[in-house]
């Protein structure tokens, strides 16, 4: 019952809020909830590169839904409708990523030249901020105890167990092929900035919305512990 009074509460908000022109003051619950409904359904529109969604005709379709009534086009119309902006938004993603990687490139071929960094044969770069005393470097069966961050180009933090305040223990062999070759190149105690080209990441296929298609990742990254498969 309480669920449905909410539910009911929610609805009738949003058909007053579509229904005036001032903007609400989002002064009590039912707006501020309504608010938020509406904030996270626009920001999953944006994630999913539905950025051109027209906020009116939105708007209509939520109050017609929420007042009962008869939809305004048919099923035909929709499927076209839907069809094109998929295929707009399909454009845009691909257009999106190829600019990624040209941007990629450069960042890389400069990163490169900075004094200290390393590049791999397979174009992973890093740099050593600690050297550790650890002598034993991690087999593809070993399981490791690491503390890192993980960054995008521009500054964000995507995942931190540095932020959570305790390091994590991961296979070796199961984790994204940056880290796979890096793992086996450091030794316990060794700290290191890695930067990972988006082909040895997730390439086009992110694991979240917080990391755009063909991202680089830049990692700071501490060896606490190996443990070998046997343990």
């Amino acid at each position: 019952m309480k669920r449905n009074l909410l539910a009911a509460g929610v609805a009738l908000s949003i058909l007053a809020l579509v229904g005036c022109d001032k903007e609400p003051e989002l002064s009590d619950p039912i707006q501020q909830a309504s608010y938020g409904i509406g904030f996270n359904m626009g920001e999953s529109l944006l994630n999913d590169g539905l950025n051109d969604i027209d906020p009116d005709a939105l708007a209509l379709g939520l109050k017609d839904a929420l007042a009962g009534e008869e939809g305004r086009l048919g099923d035909e119309e929709l499927t076209a409708a839907f069809e094109v902006l998929q295929t707009r938004a399909q454009e845009r993603t691909a257009s999106l990523g190829a600019e990624a990687l040209q941007a990629n490139e450069s960042f890389l071929e400069e990163n490169g030249q900075v004094e200290g960094v390393i590049t791999t044969d397979s174009g992973l770069q890093y740099q050593v901020l600690e050297t550790g005393a650890g002598e034993v470097t991690p087999g593809p069966d070993d399981v490791v105890t690491v503390h890192y961050e993980g960054k995008l180009l521009d500054g964000t933090v995507f995942d931190s167990s540095v932020s959570r305040g305790e390091p994590v223990d991961l296979p070796v062999s199961g984790v994204i092929p940056g880290w796979v070759e890096i793992l086996q190149l450091m030794h316990v105690g060794d700290k290191l900035k890695v930067t990972i080209p988006s082909e040895l990441a997730y390439g086009e296929a992110s694991p979240s919305p917080v990391i755009p298609p063909n991202s680089i990742l830049v990692f700071e990254m501490e060896l606490l512990g190996i443990q070998s498969d046997d343990e």
